[in-house]
């Protein structure tokens, strides 16, 4: 039998070969510059009749429009993966900038568009979304022309996305660039290293604690030596957001992100509430790992240490193969899908000095692949997050069917695709065990992500929501910004850990995401929402490959409540549901804690 061996750096050459030196990168963003002029002249020179006629036009305005879509997406995305395997790219970062800067004049003439879309009587428009040409965009462009009616004049909206550029946007790749230069002091076997932000990151898992604890102390320290910059990047970030939902007549800083998520704040406060009111099993779990630890309490740097004193490592095809076979268990298409992406060198995983931290998927339309970014160190933690990775890889091929201007799906149901991936794999590999010590190692593991989501993400979210209603009072120093975050980390672990993380505001990446706002809770929603998707798949078995398929289709054409009542019978602003996905979670603790009872 054939063994494979699949690379652990990825192949962008099939994309444009040479990197940020490729002619062919930057012949295809001169053609990106001239679809999107196209675009804007053809927006530009639309004066809508009012009337059913309107069609036709419209018909090819969206051509433009996909066109133009498709190629900022490649560009940017090719661009986003230069600077992830090499942060010191210096061209990469320049050409960063020239998509952000195209971007911004995309916007610009989409909103335009969307303000047309204003100008058109409701019955008309009623007709127009219902003729042959334009019925299957009707969700989308109905929900681009009620969000264009609750924003400013198209001039006003034009001027924000021009000042976005320099105002905006720069501050997070200002933030990118910071961290691409910090180094996290690190001595182990009298070595002295110093270690990327991706590299310090993962010593977290290891099992030393004293390894953790001195990982730990030089990482508060490096990001204390930056708090002052980070804040001030921080605050002017939220204050321009802050600014343009206050000229927009938007007093609630959860408007634009629901909206985004296409999701009701009664479904995300129903959510919430019923994670609140299961808190105290997580405290049982992380106060019972404690005392396996030989500790009072927990602190941050141990939240995700391994169960038990194992060094073992998964080397990277052990842990590919581990994920082809669970993943064949659900279906043939995710399994067949798996292994194309890891023989056609989709990931990039080499673990190296220079990387960007963190792990990411982004797909490539124009050619119809998905690039998976991070940093694989053998750690069972670094197994899922390979499998969460390929779950929003395949959501991509999912749609590849569907057209592009009904594929933006957003980040909740994103992120329901990849812990679906990630619940395949982590809860085969508990069911398979039949020795109990690596039962409970494997249990820890996915316990660890239950807390991470329903307690770190927890204090993210509120974090965030403090820290935005004190911003709309004035500039927060960096001293009160840690304050915020440790107030934060104390509601949403219960006061249960021994020390916390006061600095985790500046360190975490998604407080200076400007794309999305609020880049917590749709994780936490994608994660109890694949519950709900995953028990059913364990009832109906394989053939449920398709309705999932099916599922995942639809999750840019619909709201999340409706979504979820179509293809899950289900009523997300009940609690019914939430306590139902919460109670799967809570099982595993269950099982945790009857297993360590004795030990």
């Amino acid at each position: 039998m054939t063994i494979n061996t699949y690379s652990e750096v990825w192949n962008l050459d099939v994309f444009f070969p040479g990197g940020s030196d490729s002619d062919e990168l930057h012949n295809f963003i001169v053609q990106t510059e001239e679809s999107i002029k196209g675009f804007e002249a053809k927006v530009t020179n639309w004066t809508p009749l009012n009337t059913e006629e309107d069609s036709h036009y419209l018909q090819e305005l969206l051509s433009y429009l996909e066109n133009s879509a498709k190629k900022l997406t490649q560009a940017g995305a090719f661009i986003g993966c230069l600077l992830a395997q090499n942060t010191k790219d210096k061209k990469a970062y320049s050409l960063d900038s020239k998509i952000t800067s195209l971007g911004a004049v995309f916007q610009t003439a989409l909103g335009s568009l969307n303000h047309h879309f204003t100008t058109i009587d409701d019955t008309v428009w009623e007709r127009l979304v219902a003729t042959e040409s334009l019925k299957e965009f009707s969700f989308v462009l109905t929900e681009s022309r009620e969000k264009a009616k609750e924003k400013l004049s198209k001039e006003e909206e034009a001027l924000i996305s021009t000042l976005e550029v320099d105002g905006y946007h720069s501050w997070g790749q200002l933030y990118d660039l910071i961290v691409s230069k910090i180094k996290v002091p690190f001595s182990e076997n009298g070595v002295e290293q110093q270690l990327s932000v991706g590299q310090a990151s993962n010593k977290f898992s290891n099992p030393d604690r004293e390894i953790r604890a001195a990982v730990f102390k030089s990482w508060e320290l490096v990001w204390g030596n930056q708090a002052d910059i980070l804040a001030k990047t921080l605050n002017h970030l939220a204050g321009f957001r802050l600014s343009v939902y206050q000229k927009r007549g938007w007093e609630d800083v959860l408007k634009e992100p629901l909206s985004i998520n296409r999701m009701e704040k009664v479904t995300l406060e129903t959510m919430w509430a019923v994670i609140s009111e299961h808190k105290q099993k997580l405290v049982d779990y992380l106060n019972r790992k404690a005392k396996l630890l030989g500790l009072e309490k927990l602190s941050w740097f141990d939240l995700e240490a391994p169960y038990g004193k194992t060094e073992t490592k998964v080397p990277y095809q052990e842990g590919a193969n581990f994920i082809e076979r669970n993943f064949a268990l659900f279906g043939e298409k995710l399994a067949d899908f798996t292994k194309n992406a890891f023989e056609e060198q989709w990931i990039e995983a080499e673990d190296r000095p220079g990387k960007a931290p963190g792990g990411f998927c982004t797909y490539l339309p124009e050619n119809e692949q998905s690039r998976i970014f991070m940093t694989y160190s053998g750690t069972p933690s670094n197994v899922s997050t390979l499998a969460h990775e390929l779950g929003h890889a395949f959501h991509s091929y999912a749609m590849r069917d569907v057209p592009f201007l009904n594929c933006n799906y957003a980040m909740n149901v994103a992120e329901t695709a990849s812990t679906f991936a990630e619940m395949i794999v982590a809860d085969a590999a508990v069911k398979n065990t039949k020795d109990e010590e690596e039962k409970l190692v494997l249990l820890d593991d996915k316990i660890q992500r239950t807390v991470a989501l329903l307690m770190n993400i927890h204090a993210r979210f509120l974090f965030e929501t403090s820290f935005y209603e004190e911003r709309k009072l004035g500039t927060v120093a960096a001293d009160r910004i840690s304050e915020l975050m440790l107030a934060a980390q104390k509601e949403a672990y219960c006061d249960s850990l021994d020390e916390y993380h006061p600095l985790f505001w500046a360190s975490k990446l998604h407080f200076f995401i400007t794309d999305v706002p609020f880049y917590n809770f749709p994780y936490t929603f994608g994660y109890l929402f694949s519950l709900g998707i995953y028990a059913q798949a364990l009832e109906e078995g394989k053939g449920y490959e398709e309705k999932y398929m099916a599922l995942l289709r639809d999750t840019a054409s619909m709201k999340v409540e409706d979504l979820a009542q179509k293809h899950l019978q289900v009523d997300l602003t009940q609690k019914d549901f939430w306590e139902k996905a919460v109670g799967t979670c809570l099982a595993d603790i269950d099982e945790f804690l009857e297993l360590t009872e004795k030990k």
